[in-house]
């Protein structure tokens, strides 16, 4: 027999869950740490971004006067406008003016950025997601399906169908657009 990888099996967040991972990253430490994980998990929720695309973001990608982040260099190397709600415009703006950011961080062109004032590495999000997810009582639905960060994205696009068929909505036109 030939071993094969199998993947993941998505693991769909309910509102409930959503909203426990960003109450559970209140209990991180030091306040610039907890506002950085909420504006990245409330980004990940609200565009269906891949973690990568997200660290990857600089202050200049977020356009506050249009509402938009721009997301450069994605999967195959496309870049593509986001559009936001006006609350994560506001989320957003609020993050990159805390008078808690660290003072390195106006030397790197980051919007994300830690407690160093440095980009995110994904190892430590990855990281840092999973103290999250334990700390807001998430279990694994099987040994396939346990709560990752990518799965967001999973979230992203389920409630984006469900959107186009509740307002009558081709949900084919949508899902191109995903």
């Amino acid at each position: 027999l030939r071993w094969r990888a199998r993947r993941a099996t998505p693991y769909l967040y309910t509102d409930e869950e959503v909203e426990g991972l960003i109450a559970a990253a209140a209990t991180l430490r030091t306040s610039h740490r907890v506002a950085t994980y909420r504006t990245l998990i409330g980004l990940l929720v609200v565009t269906g971004m891949r973690v990568g695309e997200a660290i990857a973001l600089d202050r200049d990608d977020f356009d506050v006067d249009h509402g938009v982040l721009i997301v450069r260099r994605g999967k195959f190397g496309k870049s593509r406008e986001l559009p936001l709600h006006t609350s994560a415009v506001t989320a957003v703006d609020q993050y990159l003016h805390r008078d808690d950011r660290p003072r390195p961080a106006a030397r790197t062109s980051a919007l994300l950025v830690s407690t160093a004032g440095t980009r995110l590495l994904v190892c430590n999000v990855q990281q840092t997601f999973r103290t999250v997810v334990r700390r807001a009582g998430l279990k694994p639905h099987s040994a396939a399906c346990r709560p990752r960060l990518h799965d967001v994205r999973h979230r992203f696009a389920v409630c984006t169908l469900l959107d186009a068929y509740r307002q009558g909505q081709d949900a084919d036109a949508r899902l191109s657009l995903l």
